[in-house]
C-alpha cells in the first residue's frame, strides 16, 4: 500500500482552513523516517500499558494515524521497533503519542510517522488495559477517530473533515 505524502504543508492549510482545524501546542519531538503524514485518526487511551497499541498496529492501518493518548507519561514507552515494524507492515501512516517510544534509532529508519514526548527505554506494562476509538484530548486538541490529522516539521493539526 502506498500512503500518500503530505501535499500541502500545515502552514499553508492553517492558512486557508484556519477556521476549522485545530492546532496542537508544540511539545511533540519527531522519530519516524517519516517527517510529514496526515490520514483519518484511530484512537488508544492507556496508561504505562501498550497492550491497546499493539492490538491496534497489528490490524490493518489502510493510511490511518494512531493517535496515542498515554497520559503524558514519561516513565514508560508505549512504542519501539517491534510495534513500529508492525505498523509499517500494517499500512499505518504514523502514530502520536502524549507518552515516550523507545527504539529511536531503528524507528527513525521505518517509512512511519512518529511524534512523542520523548524517549524511555523503559517498556511498558502488558496488563490489558486500555480504550480503542474513544476521543482523546491533549496537546490542547481533541482527537476524534474519523477525523483528519496532518503533521510536518510545521505541527499538528486536526479538521473534522479532510482538507485540500
Amino acid at each position: 500500500m502506498t500512503i500518500p505524502t503530505l501535499a500541502r504543508g500545515t502552514a499553508d492549510l492553517c492558512d486557508d482552513h484556519g477556521d476549522r482545524v485545530q492546532v496542537c501546542e508544540p511539545i511533540f519531538h519527531a522519530f519516524g523516517g517519516r517527517r510529514a503524514f496526515h490520514g483519518p485518526i484511530s484512537t488508544v487511551r492507556c496508561f504505562e500499558d501498550n497492550s491497546r497499541v499493539k492490538e491496534a498496529v497489528e490490524g490493518p492501518g489502510a493510511g490511518r494515524v494512531l493517535v496515542v493518548d498515554g497520559g503524558g507519561s514519561r516513565r514508560r514507552a508505549l512504542l519501539g521497533d517491534k510495534l513500529g515494524l508492525a505498523a509499517v507492515g500494517n499500512g499505518w501512516a504514523g502514530v502520536i503519542i502524549h507518552g515516550c517510544i523507545r527504539d529511536s534509532a531503528e524507528l527513525g529508519r521505518m517509512d512511519l510517522g512518529i511524534r512523542a514526548l520523548g524517549t524511555m527505554p523503559l517498556r511498558s506494562d502488558k496488563r490489558g488495559e486500555g480504550d480503542r476509538d474513544v476521543p482523546v484530548r491533549f496537546a490542547g486538541v481533541t482527537f476524534r477517530p474519523g477525523e483528519f490529522v496532518y503533521v510536518d516539521e510545521d505541527g499538528i493539526i486536526v479538521a473534522a473533515t479532510a482538507l485540500s
